[in-house]
């Protein structure tokens, strides 16, 4: 009896209206590459960056996901718990999507996937984009990491010397594409200083 082949990883993008976009993108393009199915969801203020950042249109968005949904459609597949989504990256995310987030106000399907992605206790990275941070943001950033979830700001990893901005972003998804438990995200991994001489 031969064995089934193994389903794909499966990974909820969201695309929220802070800086940040080409985190976003360059998650969708590496999930391609690695055979990870996205389902991608992205807000109308999230494509008004998408547009302004990158000169992307929601179409050419769109088209770098194995599907996309509309905020509005709180009908989808990924607002069920069943639907069994490997985790959910909102990339990059804003206040408002974070404040939503922590308190449960599920009223689109972006914060709604959120919120079932918690539920499910499944991973969900919120790729954080404001400074500096007023009390309301660390606080919500608080009941996110209490429920569950981990914030990930995009912070830049200096001591790799990158040699580019594109290099920064690509270093950033592969960490947060390893802590989701992505098969073949390839941090680079830090060894030590090395004594010169």
């Amino acid at each position: 009896m031969s064995a089934l082949p193994a389903s794909p990883q499966r990974l909820i993008v969201g695309i929220s209206g802070a800086s940040g976009a080409a985190y976003g993108l360059q998650l969708l393009r590496r999930c391609r590459e690695l055979g990870v199915h996205t389902h991608l969801i992205a807000t109308p203020a999230g494509l008004l960056n998408v547009h302004h950042e990158l000169g992307l249109s929601r179409d050419a968005l769109e088209a770098e996901a194995t599907q996309a949904h509309a905020p509005g459609d709180v009908g989808a597949c990924v607002a069920s718990g069943s639907f069994g989504a490997t985790a959910m990256v909102v990339a990059p995310c804003s206040m408002k999507s974070l404040a939503a987030i922590a308190h449960g106000f599920g009223d689109n399907l972006l914060t709604r996937a959120a919120d079932v992605t918690l539920k499910e206790r499944r991973r969900l990275l919120l790729m954080v984009r404001e400074t500096p941070f007023n009390l309301a943001h660390l606080r919500n950033m608080t009941a996110v990491t209490e429920m569950g979830g981990i914030i990930f700001p995009p912070l830049p990893a200096f001591y790799l010397k990158p040699q580019s901005v594109d290099a920064l972003v690509a270093e950033g998804v592969e960490r947060v594409l390893d802590l989701c438990g992505i098969a073949g995200a390839q941090p680079q991994r830090w060894q030590g200083l090395r004594e010169a001489g």
